[in-house]
């Protein structure tokens, strides 16, 4: 039977609400992509942490952990998908698995070709090409959206980085970008002999991204390359480096989404450079998901590529419940709708058009809660999974159990989903949980902490208690800093 072309937003809907094929979301935990069952029938999670304790009838979990000590996302994910009980619970759930994920590697593909799971995401191959920042650079110049100006040179001195910088025009203040990694690990601030010399074992000889140094505003924003076109979500502001959230000096720990976060001209760019990118990476074979970040010059207002993410990222959850996904899909199911057996129609302009008007009542925030303290203790008690309420003064209330943010009243209200429970090992970066809410977590300038949001983290973490250990156990899995979770 030949299935008809979907031809409308509509159409679109009632084919997910009817889907008949299982899908899964793996990974640590289902925080990206949580609240996607509210659109797809037939949507799961398979997820190393169960921060509902068996409640979430949409959520796998196994029963035993791992005896070896995570060092990546990826190892979880393989975990998962190779579980003995994971694979049988699969299975008798019938049907040919979908199975998406943040982080992948060669290994999951191998895995997911020999058990005849449906792999819902570009090659690995791919991915890895065009997360280098240098490739990112190249692509976005050919596209016409281009980075802070720069060069791609490998500098064997400090001597030879003001050469290489003073041929390009780009001063001695400098930002040196290392082709992968964290940004705030691989990227380095060098305006002085002494800045080389700190990081010349990193630096010396190695290709990087060379930039003049500009005061900017950072802006996270997601996109998905369609068959029709690529579709620009919100652009969203990153919180980093709070100490009472990260141990981190550079670690993200969080985003805000609000109508003023840009101008309208400035959105206007930066949409335009996203979907120019979107539409170049199309040509190397790219579709669905990516994320980038923008940045705005503030003393020329020009708007600059910085660094793509060819994944789901940390920003997903907001993107999927901001008011342009309620008047048409949360944009992942346009990433789905490019791997399902099925043709669509769509009008990338007219949605992208709606979304940009949309943007101005939008106000959401997250935080990303990790233990900023260097010590080792275990978890006895922590705060329940679900919608709290702030009280007059801060203080938190725990209010209903809740699946996701989705039903979140006002700015009164927060959804918590813990990570680390009891029983788990707390430790310098470990993962307590994640705060989503309907009120901004950081002020305009300086950028600090708005009151409430001091309020909501010193009341979530004083509903921990915990034992301090005067040996560190054997195993302590962790989610990493990553900004993709």
């Amino acid at each position: 039977m030949t299935t008809p072309t979907l031809r409308n937003i509509s159409e679109i809907r009632s084919f997910y609400r009817t889907n008949e094929e299982p899908i899964y979301f793996v990974g640590p935990t289902p925080f990206n992509l949580l609240g996607l069952d509210r659109w797809v029938r037939n949507f799961n999670y398979l997820t190393y942490y169960d921060p509902w304790d068996g409640e979430h009838p949409r959520l796998l979990t196994p029963s035993r952990r791992s005896e070896e000590t995570f060092t990546s996302s990826e190892q979880i994910t393989n975990f998962l998908l190779t579980d003995d009980e994971m694979r049988m619970r699969l299975a008798a759930r019938g049907g040919t698995p979908r199975v998406m994920a943040v982080f992948i590697d060669e290994e999951t593909e191998a895995i997911c070709r020999d058990l005849g799971y449906r792999l819902t995401l570009p090659p690995v191959a791919l991915r890895k090409r065009l997360d280098s920042k240098l490739e990112t650079t190249r692509l976005g110049n050919e596209a016409g959206a281009p980075s802070v100006p720069n060069t791609l040179a490998a500098a064997a001195s400090y001597d030879d980085l003001l050469r290489i910088a003073g041929e390009a025009g780009l001063g001695s203040d400098l930002v040196i970008q290392l082709p992968y990694g964290d940004s705030g690990k691989t990227t380095f601030f060098i305006a002085s002999q002494a800045d080389w010399d700190k990081y010349a074992d990193d630096l010396a000889g190695k290709d990087a991204k060379i930039m003049k140094r500009i005061r900017n505003t950072a802006l996270a924003v997601e996109g998905c390359i369609t068959r029709h076109g690529t579709i620009v979500g919100p652009f969203m502001i990153d919180l980093t480096g709070y100490d009472t959230m990260t141990p981190y000096k550079g670690g993200w720990c969080g985003n805000d989404v609000f109508p003023e976060v840009m101008t309208a001209k400035q959105r206007t760019a930066a949409t335009a450079l996203v979907r120019k990118l979107g539409d170049r990476l199309a040509l190397e074979g790219y579709s669905g998901f990516f994320e980038v970040d923008t940045l705005i010059d503030l003393d020329t207002d020009e708007v600059y590529l910085g660094e793509l993410n060819p994944r789901i990222s940390g920003a997903s959850p907001i993107t999927m419940v901001t008011a342009g996904a309620y008047a048409d899909l949360p944009l992942y199911l346009f990433h789905l709708l490019e791997y399902m057996d099925v043709d669509y129609t769509i009008d990338a302009d007219e949605i992208n058009e709606r979304w940009t008007e949309l943007a101005a009542i939008d106000q959401w925030s997250q935080l990303i809660l990790k233990q900023p303290e260097d010590e080792v203790s275990q978890i006895l008690a922590a705060p329940r999974t679900g919608t709290w309420g702030i009280q007059p003064g801060g203080k938190l209330e725990y209010r209903r159990p809740s699946r996701d943010w989705h039903g979140l009243q006002d700015e009164n209200e927060l959804f918590f989903m813990r990570v680390y429970g009891p029983g788990d090992y707390l430790f310098k970066g470990a993962d307590l949980g994640i705060v989503m809410a309907k009120t901004r977590m950081q002020t305009d300038d300086p950028k600090s902490l708005t009151p409430r949001c001091e309020q909501i983290v010193a009341g979530l973490r004083a509903q921990y208690a915990t034992a301090s250990l005067t040996s560190p156990p054997v195993s302590m899995p962790t989610l990493l800093n990553s900004k993709a979770l």
